[in-house]
Parts: structure tokens; C-alpha cells; sequence
């Protein structure tokens, strides 16, 4: 398969659409078996995992609610290290149990504020999952309930993962050409 190019960068296919909704459809189904009288609310972390939400969610198919925030940590193809809240919760959490929703865990800081601030404000189970995660890169100590996908410590794109704002259109995923 050919590079694809994205602003400065090229990119080559690694992993299929196929193969994500395999994944997806795993971790749904998961999803349905334990939470089945839970009564969820989903947290979309958005930009990054919309797409990873809205196949999840014509997986799941246990009484649940879904809802959006979003937040930021990367510029380029770096984590900042800092969390930016651009859109808050609205809904209250208490008493709730919850399901964050991510694209990726890799330094695991971003979910680490997100749990935090789920904790303070009440939640009562709270679990993660990801469409990916970079167990190499992790530097917080968190648990991921629902993975998808284990992945090296590489920049990608696709799927919703972006870079620059670019490439979250993709239905597969690609890996950064170094």
C-alpha cells in the first residue's frame, strides 16, 4: 500500500477498518455483558474519539445515555503534558455509573484528570474504554477496563485521531513514516 500524505508528514496503513470494527465490536459486547443493568453514561471524549463512540454505541445495546466533553493535550505530534478543558461535563455524575470513552490512552495524563474530576463529583463507577492504548508510554498509574486495541509508542492518525486537525476522517488507521 501506498503512503498517504498529511500536511508535512507520510503515513502508511496499519491497521484496517475491517480490523477496527472487529475490535469494536468486541469491546461493545463486553461492554453489554457487564454493564448490563448498570445503566451507563457514556462520556465521549472528544475531538479524537467520536468515531470510536458512534460505532461503540450501535454495539451497545443495554439502557444507557451518552454525552460529550472535550479536552486537549497535544500539539502537533506531542503531548503538552497539560489539560486543557474546552467543553465541561453538564450532566451530574452522582451516583452515576460511568463510562469514559476515549481514542487513545498513551501517557495516561488526560485520563487521570478525567477520572479525578469524575471522582470529585460524585460518580459511582467509573470505567475506561479505549479504542487504543501505548502500554510503553503510559506514565500514570490507571486502569483501562475496555482496550480495543494495544498499539507501540508511534504517532497515528485516522479513526478520528488527527494531526493538526487533519486525518480524522479516515477509516483506517496509519502510522507516521519516520
Amino acid at each position: 500500500m501506498n503512503p498517504i500524505r498529511i500536511k508535512d508528514k507520510d503515513f502508511v496503513l496499519s491497521i484496517s477498518d475491517a480490523d477496527i470494527q472487529q475490535a469494536v465490536k468486541r469491546v461493545g459486547e463486553a461492554i453489554n455483558r457487564d454493564l448490563a443493568d448498570k445503566n451507563p453514561l457514556f462520556i465521549c471524549v472528544l475531538n479524537g474519539a467520536f468515531m470510536f463512540a458512534g460505532d461503540l454505541m450501535k454495539v451497545v445495546n443495554i439502557p444507557c445515555e451518552i454525552t460529550f466533553i472535550k479536552l486537549s493535550s497535544y500539539d502537533g505530534l506531542y503531548s503538552t503534558g497539560a489539560v486543557k478543558e474546552i467543553i465541561g461535563l453538564n450532566e451530574s455524575v452522582v451516583g452515576r455509573n460511568v463510562v469514559v470513552v476515549e481514542d487513545i490512552v498513551d501517557t495516561g495524563v488526560t485520563m487521570e484528570k478525567i477520572l479525578g474530576s469524575l471522582r470529585a463529583k460524585g460518580a459511582n463507577e467509573i470505567h475506561v474504554a479505549t479504542f487504543l492504548q501505548k502500554p510503553d508510554a503510559l506514565q500514570r498509574d490507571i486502569q483501562v477496563d475496555y482496550v480495543a486495541m494495544k498499539i507501540p509508542s508511534r504517532f497515528i492518525v485516522g479513526y478520528g485521531l488527527d494531526y493538526d486537525g487533519y486525518g480524522r476522517n479516515l477509516k483506517d488507521i496509519y502510522t507516521v513514516i519516520d
